[in-house]
């Protein structure tokens, strides 16, 4: 739990609100009365039964009220926040589970539900905040011995770098072990040459091969302008990046963060989404792209038999795309060009009056119904409704190195249609691309619900208008 392994300790962590929370139940055993409390009609009222149930509806709301994300090294008043979040979450499960096995029409019904539910619900929240408080303090006490610390460096050389260095060297209950430092061109060391280990250049290969977890960006004011290149080099999910935010950033309300380590650092990429808003745009995923292809299954029986029937090759096209955190899969689409389009050429873009597409492939493609088949890479799990387009992997490694931040793309699961696809137009040269990239990445930092809604209904419009190409 106090380890490096950040899937352990979420692991431990719940596995010790699962013990505290089984704990809990025991003490309400013993009395008939909440042997049989909350008992789902049709099944046995057994303790152990019941008592499963009860742990299953705990696990999930705090799972979705986010008791398991940003573990480490938590703040204490952060804890009691979320336990009592989960607690009144859980109150108003149990109190709906409960009157709805109650006859409403008596007078005391609902009060009687009420002082019945409510000490339970207490105690499991106060089982919950003593047994998270318990594990922070002790988190805390392996800090303090210099265990279980993130394994940290920092950008910069000059004496911002050399005062976060500190602090968190004397501090170790701030949570990082500090590694080493990495210069950038201009600026003056005031580290030891030795605690250097290059420059931002050779950042990347060096940070990977050290395993690190935590990277500080702690420039100069007149070098602040090179963090950029730090932050496109960072493409794993579980490196996190903070850096000091300048006046105007706190002002603007730019700078964010979910925890504040004592310094004035804050997360650059924070987290996105909370697990419920992820679980419901998986849900609707699921259950949307399995409706379209029951209904529109005439429909894609027809086009694929209309593109057969108009040139040689398959109705539908294989490509490889490249998913969320760079995993390749296999994308499909109604062929709407000859078959073997880029067998001369190798992978390029496709342009105005394209003699490659055929008669139903521009219609697919104005109508954008070539996009059906990837119904089944959004059931599979590959894509989502919305998200960034993939991209072939091909592209992916020249835009990664030519494009700040094109790698960001990658945190999120590509999508059918995406905030880019509805605001911006088709890439037909490497400036289009660029200009695409702004629109993916301002999804990916605003990703949520709601935006979603958005894009969906304006992709319906561009739908009816067959804007596509």
């Amino acid at each position: 739990m106090f380890g490096l392994n950040q899937e352990r300790e979420v692991a431990y962590t719940a596995l010790a609100d699962g013990l505290m929370l089984s704990f809990v139940w025991l003490l309400f055993a013993g009395s008939n009365q909440w042997m049989t409390l909350y008992t789902p009609l049709g099944f046995p009222s057994s303790v152990y039964f019941v008592g499963l149930i009860h742990l299953l509806v705990w696990m999930t709301v705090s799972l979705f009220a986010g008791m398991y994300t940003k573990l480490f090294l938590i703040s204490r008043i952060d804890e009691v926040f979320r336990v009592g979040a989960t607690t009144l979450v859980g109150f108003v499960v149990f109190l709906v589970l409960r009157l709805s096995t109650v006859d409403l029409t008596l007078s005391d019904s609902v009060f009687s539900t009420i002082s019945m539910v409510l000490p339970y619900v207490g105690l499991v929240g106060g089982g919950l905040l003593v047994n998270r408080l318990v594990i922070r303090t002790i988190q805390r006490a392996y800090a303090k011995r210099g265990k279980g610390l993130h394994r940290a460096v920092i950008v910069g050389t000059g004496g911002t770098a050399k005062m976060i260095g500190q602090q968190l060297d004397q501090y170790k209950t701030l949570g990082m072990q500090v590694l080493g430092y990495y210069s950038v061109n201009g600026e003056v060391p005031e580290v030891e040459q030795a605690e250097i280990l290059g420059d931002v250049e050779e950042f990347r290969a060096k940070a990977a091969a050290m395993r690190v977890q935590d990277v500080i960006i702690a420039l100069e004011k007149e070098q602040q302008e090179k963090w950029l290149p730090v932050v496109s080099s960072v493409d794993d999910p579980k490196v996190t990046l903070k850096m000091l935010p300048d006046f105007h950033q706190m002002v603007g309300g730019y700078a964010k963060t979910h925890q504040i380590f004592g310094l004035p650092l804050v997360d650059i990429q924070p987290a996105d989404m909370p697990t419920w808003e992820w679980f419901i745009k998986r849900s609707l995923d699921v259950m949307v792209s399995a409706v379209v292809l029951v209904v529109l299954l005439p429909l894609i029986l027809i086009l694929a038999l209309a593109v057969r029937m108009t040139s040689d090759g398959p109705a539908i096209y294989k490509q490889k795309r490249v998913g969320k955190h760079g995993r390749a899969f296999t994308m499909y689409k109604f062929r709407s060009m000859v078959n073997n389009a880029e067998a001369t050429t190798g992978p390029i873009w496709a342009s105005d009056d394209d003699p490659r597409v055929t008669n139903v492939g521009h219609w697919l493609r104005k109508t954008r119904l070539d996009e059906i088949p990837q119904f089944f890479n959004v059931l599979f799990g590959d894509m989502s409704l919305v998200g960034p387009r993939p991209e072939r992997p091909h592209f992916v490694k020249k835009y990664e190195r030519s494009i700040p931040l094109y790698s960001r793309r990658l945190r999120v699961t590509p999508g059918i249609t995406g905030w880019a696809q509805v605001k911006w137009k088709y890439d037909e040269s490497f400036d289009d691309v660029k200009e695409r990239t702004k629109y993916d990445l301002f999804y990916v930092e605003n990703i949520s619900l709601r935006l979603d809604l958005k894009i969906l209904i304006n992709t319906l419009f561009v739908v009816l208008r067959a804007e596509g190409k």
